[in-house]
Parts: structure tokens; C-alpha cells; sequence
């Protein structure tokens, strides 16, 4: 697929243009401080991309409005007292030092880690990746199985990755699903909607109005979910 890029200031809102053999333009705004970035069909120009991003801008500024006002977590320091978000909810975190494997281990509203005494704050914020993973792992795939069911099609590949501007990525061609290891952080609620959006992928590629009632007809309150999920705290690294 060919593209081409521009950049355009549009009523003092950046905006990243890339310009894709696609039928549908697709405006997006995404995390931390609601970047626009528009996938437009090659057949149009910036001034026609222009007027369909000012027609947008009330739903863009909303969006916008929405991911400034989100909570965000700074670096974690990995020391207790710390909070740490797992499924939507907030733990506390208590590190015990103790020789021995590195794991984590919930206790009611805790989240303990045991680590060997004097492992560093980056390589706690490692460990606690992996476990993240873990979560995601043993997760996903009753969320898969019970959704190929409904939607009578198979995930023949999943992965998770840290990505920096989606939560979740479908390639319709190898139908290869990634998830965003910062889902195990929100409600199960959120995972499950990204599971569907993915996989509804594979009937349309755009996002345009036969994806949303692909949406409709089999989540109907995935609206409800995305705004959930976009409503939760951001974790501190800068995404891009």
C-alpha cells in the first residue's frame, strides 16, 4: 500500500495526514494530549481533508478534552505505598525484599512484590511488565474463544507488545491480533472491547459505518467500553 504524508494546522489543532489507498477517511485522537492523526483516501487533497476534520472538530475536541482530563500515573518508582492499577483497580503496593525468585503476589487491595534485596527501581518496573504480560496471557484467551464462537472466525495469532498509540493492531492479511500490554492495567470490560474491534477487523478494514454496525449488532455498548477505556488512567511513559 502506497502512502503519503502531510502535516496541517487546522484552527490551531495539529494534525498528521497520511494519505493511504483506502475507500474511507479515518480520523483518529489519540493519547496522552489528543494528537489528531487522518488516514484519507489518496483521491483527496488537504483542503478536501481539511473541511472534513473542521466538520469533526466538536468530536474532536471532546476527545481531546477527554484524554487531557484523564489521571495520569508519574514513573513509577516501584517502592511501597506506591498504586498500581491491575483489571481497573487501584492497589497498593508493598515490596518485600527476600532472597529468592522475583514475583508478584495480589493480597486483597496490595499487590506485593518479593525481589532480591537491592534490585533496582528498573528492574522492578521489569518485572512488573512480565506480570502485567502474564495477565494478559492467561486472560485473552477464553476472551478469543468465546468471541470466535459469535463471530464464526478463528485468531490464528495474538501477541502482546507495549505500542504506543493503539490498544490493540489487527493485519487482516495474516490475521495476526496485538494487544496492548497496558490492557491488563483496565476492567476486563476494556480488554473485551478491544477483542471484539479487533476481530471485527477482519469482516471490514476502515472504520467507517459498516465497521460501526458490524459494532452495534454484536457489542452494543461498546461506545460505553471506549470510553472507559480512554477515561482510565494513562500510564506515564510518553506515547507518541
Amino acid at each position: 500500500m502506497s502512502t503519503a504524508s502531510a502535516y496541517l494546522s487546522i484552527r490551531g489543532i495539529d494534525v498528521d495526514v497520511i494519505y493511504k489507498d483506502i475507500k474511507n477517511l479515518h480520523i483518529g485522537v489519540y493519547p496522552p494530549l489528543g494528537r489528531v492523526r487522518v488516514a484519507a483516501p489518496k483521491r483527496l487533497d488537504d483542503d478536501q481533508v481539511r473541511l472534513a476534520v473542521i466538520q469533526r472538530l466538536p468530536w474532536i475536541k471532546r476527545q481531546r478534552e477527554q484524554l487531557k482530563a484523564a489521571p495520569r500515573q508519574s514513573e513509577r518508582e516501584m517502592t511501597t505505598g506506591e498504586s498500581h492499577y491491575v483489571w481497573g483497580v487501584r492497589k497498593r503496593l508493598k515490596v518485600v525484599e527476600r532472597p529468592g525468585r522475583a514475583h508478584f503476589e495480589p493480597d486483597g487491595d496490595r499487590l506485593v512484590l518479593y525481589v532480591p534485596p537491592g534490585t533496582d527501581a528498573e528492574k522492578r518496573r521489569s518485572y512488573l511488565d512480565q506480570w502485567y504480560r502474564e495477565q494478559l496471557r492467561h486472560a485473552l484467551p477464553d476472551v478469543i474463544t468465546t468471541w470466535e464462537g459469535k463471530l464464526g472466525v478463528t485468531v490464528p495469532k495474538w501477541s502482546i507488545r507495549r505500542m504506543k498509540t493503539k490498544w490493540g493492531s489487527c493485519n487482516r492479511e495474516t490475521r495476526h491480533i496485538w494487544f496492548n500490554v497496558e490492557l491488563a492495567k483496565k476492567h476486563p470490560d476494556c480488554l473485551e472491547y478491544i477483542v471484539v474491534h479487533e476481530m471485527t477487523h477482519y469482516f471490514e478494514r476502515n472504520h467507517g459505518e459498516r465497521f460501526t454496525t458490524l459494532m452495534d449488532q454484536h457489542l452494543p455498548d461498546w461506545r460505553s467500553r471506549r470510553d472507559q477505556l480512554n477515561a482510565a488512567p494513562l500510564g506515564a511513559e510518553e506515547w507518541e
